[in-house]
């Protein structure tokens, strides 16, 4: 038994997430300058502008710089597997490591292989190529992500497994079933449009700042519409997505969607929350209503996301603790049922295993009959009490309401700045400037309030309803973990502050003064 359990299991996660919400500054922002520096690329393959190569290299130098940064906390997140989860990297390597291993063998070579073309053939390759490379620079990134989203769209909807209880490991059956699961598929896709929404916003902060100084107006005209449109784009396309992953959300992870709007007790035509304020510790109330200081909502309208019905019914936190409500497949099972079956599952898995061991093939194939069983409640064993399998509610609800107000602040200012500039009125408007800069950092909230509601949400599980975090950590002392905890949190913090002076400086400095002319 590992001592003090609560303890690692905290100091593991917060590990984790710390090395995680240090990648995901990198990330949507390698992402989103990467189209769009391969957009003005284009435009440059296509005009012979110089101005347009020299607009696409000052964006493809935040671009390298960004990028450098994002791959060593990428490594280190993908260490902290074995390092820190170890009995979840044992229990389902053979999947998980499956894309973890393609993105590291295609992607990030085919990244590498191609940027160093972007940044050092602009001479000494064609037009052509260097515009390919650009594009297949591009195209290595969201690749990488793919592979590394599949992967976790799989934590959040385990597919296309089979548990082997004689290695008590899961095993892939179905290699398709993991990379096209439903979840796994919107999952890419709305991160991806997330990332672009941050390119977008964030070159319309740096064009705005330019703006601002009375510099480079032309180039800052220029990036600054591209940005906006393909924030826009982007921003629309994330609402579509956005519906699919509430329907998602709704089949197969109802308790985050529970926690998501701060419904206790579910009823038929679920209201909506806009802007709620949550009381602390609330249980046991009636449709939702007392649980709020205060709120805003939309009539039926959780029912009509969750399922496309507006009278359908949404279970709420109470509900899935205790069961006994109408599903698809019959009857909800109470935690507490789950619970009691998962044990028996782990149960029947030693018998199988002594069983097997003593060389009794009957009791073996009794045992391991008992354990199919009960198998789809395995990860129920290992929940202590039926309160556990709550996330936390406070921090999935207000996260995923920052989220949504975000996104549609967003749409609303890319709306404004293409208007503007179809108008040909972005430069007198100073007021915009300044809201486009400062809407720089409300676009990284966005993003990180997504995830947030992504791996808060799903708690206790490292893998939905399979293996929850006590289960899947490793045996460390936990002092091991502070320890790296803050060399971590110090190495991460002073690569942050050197990238942030580095680009600083590569914007203070500009484009090359070809973009004047």
């Amino acid at each position: 038994m590992i001592e003090n359990l609560d303890s690692l299991v905290d100091w593991s996660r917060a590990q984790f997430a710390m090395t995680a919400i240090y990648h995901w500054l990198f990330v949507p922002l390698t992402l989103g300058l990467g189209l769009i520096m391969s957009i003005m690329e284009t435009f440059y393959y296509k005009t012979g502008n110089v101005f347009w190569k020299e607009t696409a290299k000052f964006w493809m130098k935040l671009f390298g710089i960004n990028f450098a940064v994002g791959v060593a906390t990428g490594l280190i997140l993908e260490f902290e597997f074995g390092t820190n989860w170890s009995n979840y990297s044992w229990f389902v390597g053979d999947i998980f490591g499956a894309p973890l291993a393609i993105e590291g063998i295609i992607a990030f070579f085919m990244e590498a292989t191609f940027i160093a073309v972007m940044f050092f053939g602009w001479n000494k390759v064609g037009r052509g190529m260097h515009l390919t490379s650009t594009w297949l620079t591009f195209l290595g990134a969201s690749i990488s992500a793919i592979w590394i989203l599949v992967a976790n769209a799989w934590m959040q909807y385990p597919a296309g497994m089979k548990f082997n209880p004689d290695t008590v490991r899961n095993e892939m059956v179905d290699f398709w079933s993991v990379i096209f699961s439903p979840v796994a598929i919107n999952k890419f896709f709305h991160t991806m449009l997330s990332g672009l929404m941050l390119g977008g916003a964030f070159v319309m902060g740096i064009s705005g700042w330019f703006l601002l100084k009375g510099r480079h107006i032309r180039f800052s005209l220029s990036s600054m519409k591209t940005g906006a449109v393909t924030g826009l784009v982007s921003a629309l396309l994330l609402v579509v997505t956005g519906d699919t992953s509430s329907k998602n959300v709704a089949k197969y992870q109802p308790m985050k969607l529970a926690a998501m709007e701060g419904l206790y007790n579910g009823y038929e035509g679920v209201e909506l929350i806009g802007i709620g304020v949550l009381k602390p510790d609330v249980t046991n109330v009636t449709n939702n209503k007392d649980a709020f200081y205060f709120k805003i909502a939309f009539p039926k309208m959780l029912s009509w996301l969750a399922t496309g019905n507006t009278d359908a019914y949404v279970p709420g936190i109470n509900n899935l603790i205790n069961g006994g409500y109408k599903t698809d497949n019959g009857t909800a099972l109470s935690a507490e049922e789950k619970i009691r079956r998962g044990k028996a599952a782990i149960q029947a898995l030693s018998d199988y295993r002594v069983a097997v061991k003593d060389g009794d093939a009957e009791k073996a194939a009794i045992a391991r009959s008992s354990m199919e069983e009960d198998f789809d409640y395995f990860g129920y064993g290992y929940i202590s009490k039926p309160e556990d399998i709550v996330p936390p509610v406070g921090l999935t609800f207000y996260s995923f309401h920052i989220m949504v107000i975000l996104g549609a602040y967003f749409i609303l200012l890319f709306v404004v700045v293409c208007w503007l500039g179809w108008k040909n009125k972005l430069v007198q408007r100073r007021w915009l400037h300044w809201v486009s800069l400062f809407s720089i950092p409300l676009a990284y909230i966005a993003g990180q309030a997504g995830w947030v509601v992504a791996e808060v949400g799903r708690q206790p599980w490292a893998i939905q309803d399979v293996l929850p975090v006590t289960a899947a950590i490793s045996k460390l002392p936990t002092a091991s973990v502070q320890l790296t905890f803050f060399v971590f949190l110090i190495l991460f913090a002073i690569m942050l502050v050197a990238e942030i002076r580095i680009m600083v400086k590569a914007v203070k400095k500009g484009p090359a003064s070809e973009v004047d002319n």
